[in-house]
């Protein structure tokens, strides 16, 4: 039988500056490099999207899906960017070594290209592969004028159908309008995001987080489920109500992305329990107030800090801030009633969770590459010329 077309968003990461930083440099430690930061990359992409296959210095990803949660694939994205820079620092601020591939690694960055549109699937070797206009178009879409444009800078192209697919505004986003003209194709209308715009207001960012330490009361509870899964079935309004005690969940946002700012309703019949993210870290923690539909009830300031786990698995930790004096008794009324509510909940996720975890793959995904570490503590022994 033909395969049938399946509807998907795809997301190439491509690492820049790859050819430039092989030249020259100790083989050794810049496939660990490479390995390394690889491995960061994709681990904060998958879950949502299925590794398709590794291409030389990029990874080819899929979700298959008719509408794309716009707030979630920027998130991944600039997750999955984040992920990458920290590592890139991590280990220049580790490494004892002098060689030029450790002196140099800060030289590389990414560059993501997301679309949207139809494959089909063709034995090729083995394996399934990814095939159609759209998986071609998408893949040509990474040879584009956009460097011109940031000066180098990392970014992303989301093509204007994945924005549609996205369901969002892209200038009421900050994203500036790009077209690149592609043989046979035609002309193709993409948005794209500065992503080292995105990092420096990362960094600047105030962090407003419950620590552990602080907290007056600290839930835990284990999923063996990736972080990200857990992540999305905590924020995206539409997962929500699967397995917490909510009719449903409304959603306020000023830009229509999901973030710091963001105004939840988690109704319940005609009574609603409104909340307010004050921080938004995917797929750390994000720091919520909550307001309960109770006389004088006052603020609940809490942290869902999502921790890595046994391997795939989930550690959450549910900190309460510490109540002013007078709330305190309020607090103290509520919080074994909330912990057995949470408790309840929590359960059923897991059931979801761990139960999706043996559903057959769509594909065999590649085995990631392994990094040495060699290059975090042990200088590399070469006979490149000094």
């Amino acid at each position: 039988m033909l395969s049938k077309p399946e509807s998907a968003c795809f997301v190439i990461a491509d690492i820049s500056g790859y050819t430039g930083f092989l030249a020259g440099v100790e083989l050794e430690h810049a496939q660990d490099i490479i390995a390394d930061v690889m491995d960061t990359m994709v681990r904060r992409l998958r879950p949502p999207f299925r590794l398709a296959k590794f291409e030389g210095d990029a990874a080819f990803f899929y979700a298959v899906a008719d509408k794309v949660d716009g707030s979630a694939l920027q998130d991944a994205v600039e997750a999955a960017y984040f992920a990458f820079r920290k590592r890139l620092r991590n280990i220049s601020q580790s490494t004892s070594c002098a060689c030029n591939a450790c002196n140099r690694m800060q030289d590389l960055d990414l560059k993501f290209v997301c679309h949207h549109g139809e494959f089909i699937k063709q034995k090729m070797s083995g394996r399934d592969e990814l095939a159609g206009r759209d998986v071609i178009l998408v893949h040509r879409l990474l040879k584009n004028g956009v460097n011109e444009r940031l000066g180098g800078h990392a970014y992303v192209l989301y093509s204007d159908p994945c924005i549609r697919a996205m369901g969002i505004d892209p200038t009421a986003q900050g994203l500036v309008e790009h077209r690149e003209s592609i043989d046979i194709i035609g002309e193709v209308t993409c948005w794209v995001c500065d992503l080292e715009a995105a990092w420096q207001q990362e960094n600047d960012r105030q962090i407003n987080q419950v620590t552990r330490e602080a907290a007056a009361a600290v839930i835990e509870f284990d999923i063996a489920a990736p972080r990200p899964a857990v992540w999305e079935h905590f924020t995206q309004p539409g997962l929500r109500p699967k397995w917490r005690a909510a009719d449903e969940v409304r959603e306020t946002s000023q830009s229509g992305r999901r973030g710091v700012g963001t105004v939840n309703h988690c109704m319940h019949g005609p009574h609603a329990i409104i909340e307010e993210v004050l921080d938004w870290r995917p797929f750390d923690y994000l720091t919520i107030s909550t307001l309960l539909p109770m006389p004088d009830a006052p603020k609940v300031i809490m942290s869902y800090a999502f921790l890595e786990g046994k391997p795939g698995a989930t550690h959450i930790e549910i900190r309460l801030a510490r109540p002013k004096p007078k709330d305190q008794a309020f607090l103290d009324h509520v919080g074994a009633e909330f912990q057995k509510t949470i408790t309840a909940e929590i359960e059923k996720l897991r059931q979801m969770l761990e139960g999706q975890d043996g559903a057959p793959a769509a594909v065999e995904e590649p085995m990631l590459p392994v990094p040495a570490e060699r290059f975090l503590t042990q200088p590399a022994r070469t006979n490149l010329p000094t």
